[in-house]
């Protein structure tokens, strides 16, 4: 079912706050029109975020595809009643990945061969996807299993993270052999619209985002959500990366280039108005995250994995364990840059405050 229903520019935009164009999202196998010419939809996810937010832009006499969900066969179900049903007789023309995290580029393989559709996405997502499908068990390697223990976990713990922990990054089919390269500064012209395209980082490498300046529609997939922070992590394999840093400076180079009354589509949750306020709220979490730590280590010297009480209280499964661990990793090695913390031991990481 297709639900008609109207927002134009200059929407619901508030003085201080979000607002949101849609009270809730449309049903798994229904379509919204977000805005003229462009259809929303959810595709269910077996985690504790439970969807992501598909968008298809009209394209000549189709529609271009923002994003997949992951590979499994609920998913590909979905996609199929789809295209049998609200969007019957109307092709899919391409396929836009905003990035390589699997709920996004998961199923990019299949419709791309089941629905002949040419892949458009960074350099970035292509190669991390690949690498992944081709090395789905390279993060249980030893190297990657030392870096957990070197930062405090214990054996047990350690074992579960690097094995059952990383059983999402599986959810992905095998990518088309060449793809149409995304490049922030580009333009991409889809059916009547001009998108400027933009990238971020912090949460994935070279995230894509999207702005129709004539419409004030910004596709920010997942680097501003309405009400969830979107994971920042450090992986073993860049250990000494600083994601969170980077993930800021996104987050500064957003509120400078995109109007405050845009009308935000994000890759979960809601659309919504209110980017600004958005971005600053996100970036004082993190602040507030980091003086928790700080607090933290002010007592005595931590390890990393003792560090995780003071931002995750509550019990974690190994999957939410694995991004828990390394997000908090996000926060000390941004910290650590900015001279707020100190290594205490080089040989047994310990992290001490760096107070006055």
């Amino acid at each position: 079912m297709l639900n008609d229903t109207k927002t134009g520019r200059g929407g619901p935009f508030p003085q201080s706050g979000l607002s949101f164009p849609h009270d809730a999202p449309p049903p798994t196998g229904e379509l919204v029109e977000i805005a003229p010419g462009i259809l929303w939809t959810r595709i269910p996810l077996p985690f504790r975020l439970d969807h992501v937010n598909i968008f298809l832009i009209e394209d000549g006499d189709g529609w271009a595809v923002v994003d997949t969900g992951i590979s499994n066969q609920p998913t590909r179900d979905v996609w199929d009643a789809l295209v049998a049903g609200p969007l019957a007789g109307r092709r899919l023309t391409r396929l836009i990945v905003t990035h390589y995290h699997p709920d996004h580029i998961g199923l990019a393989g299949w419709m791309c061969e089941r629905f002949e559709l040419p892949l458009l996405t960074s350099q970035t997502a292509y190669l991390g996807c690949i690498n992944i499908s081709l090395s789905p068990g390279a993060m249980e390697a030893k190297p990657y299993r030392d870096f957990y223990l070197r930062h405090g976990m214990s054996e047990e713990t350690a074992a579960i993270v690097s094995t059952q922990g990383h059983g999402y990054l599986r959810m992905v089919t095998p990518l088309p052999l060449s793809f149409g390269r995304l490049v922030a500064g580009d333009t991409l012209v889809i059916g009547g619209r001009r998108f400027d395209v933009l990238s971020g980082d912090g949460h994935a490498p070279e995230q894509i985002m999207l702005y129709a300046s004539d419409d004030n529609l910004f596709l920010a997939a997942d680097q501003v959500l309405a009400k969830i922070t979107p994971n920042i992590s450090v992986w073993a394999v860049d250990p000494e990366g600083d994601p969170l840093g980077l993930y800021i400076r996104s987050l500064n180079a957003i509120r400078d280039r995109i109007p405050a009354d845009a009308l935000v589509l994000p890759g979960h949750q809601l659309p919504f108005y209110g980017l600004h306020t958005r971005c600053g709220e996100l970036i004082d979490h993190h602040e507030e995250r980091c003086d928790r730590i700080v607090e933290a280590c002010a007592q005595g010297p931590r390890s990393v994995a003792e560090l995780l009480p003071a931002i995750f209280p509550r019990p974690l499964d190994p999957h939410q364990l694995s991004f828990a661990f390394s997000e908090v990793h996000a926060h000390v090695n941004f910290m650590l840059r900015r001279g707020q913390l100190a290594w205490e031991d080089a040989k047994a990481p310990m992290l001490r405050a760096v107070l006055g």
